[in-house]
């Protein structure tokens, strides 16, 4: 059972639950797809039904060649990438066709609406918190920046999650990311966003600060915050080091 295996049988056991059809579409945009490819590698593959016109996707190498009845040509995109591509188009995704449990057809208004969802962008705004409170972010979202953030390994240290009260009387919910990678600001900003969205929480909205750890607000943050922490990211192995002649029991010297 893959990732989207689960979240189809949550959504499908659940055909009125808004919240898990939307993670459902968070889950496949976030995963990586294997489009299968005609003969000449370059087009997708493509059926047509009553329903209309569908590429074949899947989540799982294995799964493709299993449906193809062994090696094929295939072109490997995130999902958002996949929604992309076929926006505007009139083609859907059959996914995993006939080889798992989250076997489905997506209609092709259905990748219309995903791939508009993920090109919201977040807006600048330039306001200043006067004063920041312990956070009351429902736990559906907490839970969902806390996924979203676990896909961002290395790209900052820690968030803090607070509520904050600007000058004016408005008051939201902040989110301040401490140490963030050079350049990696615009895919938290995304990432941020697409949490929120996919939360499925009507109206909801976090605003996003980047913070220098050693910063005076950023201890002034932490003070009341709720904190979330990002996955190291995986050291690279290291390399072999050779043996020396003699020294492997399974290589024993060869005698002369």
């Amino acid at each position: 059972m893959t990732p989207l295996d689960l979240a189809h049988g949550r959504m499908t056991s659940a055909p009125d639950d808004d919240a898990a059809r939307l993670r459902f579409f968070e889950r496949l945009a976030d995963s990586e797809l294997y489009l299968l490819l005609q003969e000449d590698g370059e087009s997708p593959q493509s059926f047509e039904t009553s329903d209309g016109i569908f590429v074949l996707g899947f989540d799982e190498e294995a799964r493709l060649a299993q449906f193809a009845g062994g090696p094929a040509d295939y072109a490997a995109l995130s999902g958002r990438g996949l929604a992309s591509m076929l926006a505007g188009q009139n083609v859907g995704l059959a996914l995993n066709p006939e080889v798992a449990p989250s076997s489905m057809l997506i209609p092709a208004e259905a990748m219309d609406w995903l791939a508009q969802l993920l090109s919201e962008a977040p807006e600048a705004t330039e306001d200043r918190a006067e004063a920041f409170h312990p956070p009351s972010a429902p736990p559906r979202l907490i839970q969902a920046l806390d996924a979203k953030l676990a896909s961002a390994a290395g790209l900052a240290s820690h968030g803090l999650l607070a509520d904050a009260t600007y000058a004016g009387g408005r008051s939201a919910p902040v989110l301040a990311l401490v140490a963030a990678t050079p350049g990696a600001e615009t895919a938290l900003a995304q990432a941020v966003s697409e949490a929120v969205i996919f939360s499925g929480l009507e109206d909801s909205a976090v605003d996003l600060i980047f913070l220098d750890p050693d910063a005076a607000v950023t201890a002034q943050l932490a003070r009341v915050a709720l904190r979330i922490d990002l996955p190291e990211p995986e050291a690279p192995a290291p390399a072999p080091t050779p043996a020396a002649p003699g020294m492997d029991p399974e290589k024993p010297p060869k005698l002369r």
